[in-house]
């Protein structure tokens, strides 16, 4: 069995999306290894325009199997509004697209880190899209961030956030001078 891989060398812009959509056709399964929503990949077919940031390409070939990898952290809110705006439309996603139990989930102090790191650079700001994928990342190498499997355990997600809660609002009223979160 042959694998065909789509990779991108320049963090994003190369034009991923579109080659993924050129090549799932051909394919059984489609995946995502790595990234968040930030940038995200226009793909226009019969059904219309869509905008996707986390789903793959390939959910508009019925025959397909997408994956979201470990590697990627995902908007648990992004996702369902994409999965929704696809079903409404006319996409089948359910017995096809599948989520990693270890890729880490975007916490709503990601964001608040992300645009607040922007504004301390002032003019050396990097661009970022604010939605906090960076900072996700920063945990995910760290070891202190939140993965879909800690979602599903109710006692250890609850021990995790007893630790990160405090710590991030610690980064957020120290670093940032900004009112930290609620658990």
């Amino acid at each position: 069995m042959s694998v065909t891989v789509v990779i991108g060398g320049q963090w994003g812009d190369e034009g991923k999306g579109r080659i993924v959509d050129l090549l799932a056709e051909k394919v059984h399964i489609v995946a995502r290894y790595s990234a968040g929503n930030n940038a995200g990949h226009t793909i226009i077919n019969d059904l219309g325009e869509f905008k996707l940031h986390l789903v793959p390409a390939g959910i508009f070939y019925p025959d397909k199997i997408c994956l979201i990898g470990n590697g990627c952290v995902v908007d648990p809110i992004e996702l369902l509004n994409e999965i929704e705006h696809l079903a409404e439309r006319g996409v089948q996603v359910k017995d096809r697209l599948f989520l990693s139990d270890r890729a880490h989930v975007l916490m709503p102090w990601h964001r608040l880190i992300d645009v607040k790191d922007e504004e301390l650079r002032g003019e050396g700001a990097i661009g970022t899209t604010g939605r906090g994928v960076g900072p996700a990342f920063i945990d995910k190498v760290g070891r202190a961030g939140v993965r879909v499997a800690d979602i599903a355990d109710r006692e250890a997600l609850s021990n995790l956030l007893d630790f990160l809660v405090p710590y991030k609002n610690a980064v957020l009223e120290k670093l940032y001078d900004t009112e930290g979160l609620s658990a």
